[in-house]
């Protein structure tokens, strides 16, 4: 038996799976964002322990006797987080997100530093951990003298379950701080920002073990023994191998509360100047390459709750009516954008409304400002060197077939939509605790599930999603300059 936990903004969510990997269950506990400014986005670390403890007693609670032969143990979770130690390993503050923008300016000034994209293959975002921990040093001294150790959260999990140090590859790739092509942490950068190799935890594989499951946790959760906790990986590479693109060419499409399209690659391939990532895999000596959009999910979720329903009554009336696209454009930039505009400051925006904007025009439009600001990533990947003709479809999102046709019509490409099951982040973790464990073929492990159907683009509806497309690139430059006014 084999767990994976991925520790994700909104939830911890513990999955078990056999030797087959087949999943026997899983089980969830919530997770709460707070945002004391504008901008801002943190949770306490105290937190994940005490969701990531719920969810595994539920599970324990729920299968006794398939929890007594947990082996291994994978980790998954939001990247980026800045999680700050000090020298007993107490956290100094609440972590700071990935979706925060306080760092901006800081962001951009590492990122301007001579070597910074060339160590890194990426352009600095102001969502990375490094302009993160430079705020900390600047605004917050006395809590930057005391740190000894920063971790990411999934990390931090690592620590709480073994207590031992230690990120993986593709996890520590968001930080600035990876000389990502060599796999090793960059002096240069860390001496750039103040830090050196001792604030750092030691790197691994997601397939390396990194310690032994604590022995009192054990007994509370029923394990035999004590599993081996592998490296893990970062949320997109890790739903990456739980969905078997893990091959060169390989791609998945994920509509989550960000939205990723996800490139897997068999050397490193950084194109820093298209704002796409180029990080390390959860698997050794591969590498992918991802857009991301800030507010994917997020935004048919914004406007659920402003009409006061769901996100899934409110695209019901599209479901089945595929007919090109509407007159009114929405732009998704509710908390900036990632790719391909590194725009910290840009905001969301309808534009066309009339007297005929009911909410199903909004919903129409929210979905097709998304599928937009994919073909805007596509677009960066294809710059970037990356062919992408289809992709397996993931994420909450993913179960509109509305949102997943006006993708592909969009997006000219063919969209997987696999069989029943969870192929997520958890999924994947749980694969990389399994290989951890038994010394398993990482790809014979990660391999692709069956697909249940393919959504074909429509040419003639392509042609026209290509038009609006073009529309929607062209507003950029006067919504930006809108939001600076």
């Amino acid at each position: 038996m084999y767990i994976g936990i991925d520790l994700g903004t909104s939830s911890v969510k513990a999955v078990l799976i056999d030797e087959n990997q087949t999943i026997l269950g899983s089980a969830s506990s919530p997770l709460q964002v707070s945002r004391p400014e504008p901008g801002w986005s943190e949770q306490t670390a105290e937190s994940w322990i005490a969701a990531t403890t719920a969810a595994m007693d539920e599970l324990a609670k729920a299968y006794p006797r398939e929890m007594t032969g947990v082996r291994g143990i994978g980790l998954s979770g939001q990247m980026h987080g800045a999680t700050l130690l000090d020298a007993a390993d107490r956290p100094l503050r609440p972590c700071i997100l990935w979706n925060d923008v306080r760092s901006a300016a800081e962001a951009a000034e590492i990122d301007a530093m001579p070597m910074a994209r060339t160590i890194t293959g990426n352009i600095t975002f102001p969502g990375f951990t490094a302009p993160k921990v430079v705020w900390v040093q600047r605004h917050e001294p006395e809590i930057f003298a005391k740190v000894g150790k920063i971790v990411l959260p999934k990390d931090y999990l690592r620590l709480w379950l073994s207590g031992e140090h230690g990120t993986d590859m593709s996890d520590a790739a968001g930080t600035s701080w990876l000389d990502v092509g060599a796999r090793r942490w960059s002096d240069e950068m860390l001496e750039a920002t103040g830090l050196t190799r001792d604030h750092m935890p030691p790197l691994y594989e997601g397939t390396d073990v990194t310690g032994m499951l604590r022995a009192e946790l054990a007994e509370r959760w029923g394990i035999s023994g004590r599993p081996v906790i592998a490296g893990g990986a970062g949320d997109n590479a890790a739903t990456a191998a739980g969905v078997g693109t893990v091959a060169p060419g390989s791609a998945f499409i994920s509509l989550g509360t960000s939205g990723v399209l996800f490139a897997a690659n068999e050397r490193f391939s950084p194109n820093p100047d298209s704002a796409v990532h180029a990080f390390c895999h959860a698997l050794p000596n591969t590498w992918h390459q991802m857009g991301v959009i800030l507010s994917a999910a997020a935004s048919i979720e914004w406007l659920a709750q402003t009409f006061g329903t769901t996100a899934a009554d409110l695209v019901a009336p599209l479901e089945g009516a595929a007919g090109g696209p509407g007159s009114l454009l929405f732009l998704p930039y509710l908390s900036g954008e990632r790719t391909p505009h590194n725009d910290a400051h840009i905001r969301g925006s309808f534009i066309g409304l009339s007297h005929d904007s009911d909410r199903t025009a909004m919903a129409r439009a929210v979905l097709e400002g998304v599928a937009y600001a994919f073909a805007d990533s596509l677009e960066a990947l294809r710059v970037a060197g990356a062919t992408v003709t289809r992709a397996t479809a993931v994420g909450g999102g993913s179960r509109s077939q509305a949102w997943l046709q006006i993708l592909a019509d969009t997006l000219g490409i063919v969209i997987d939509i696999p069989a029943d099951g969870d192929f997520g982040a958890a999924f994947g973790a749980a694969r990389l605790g399994l290989i951890a464990a038994e010394g398993a073929d990482p790809v014979a492990i990660c391999a692709p599930p069956a697909i249940r159907s393919s959504i074909e683009p429509d040419r003639a509806r392509s042609e026209q999603y290509q038009g609006a497309w073009h529309r929607y690139r062209a507003l950029y430059p006067a919504i930006k300059e809108a939001t600076a006014l």
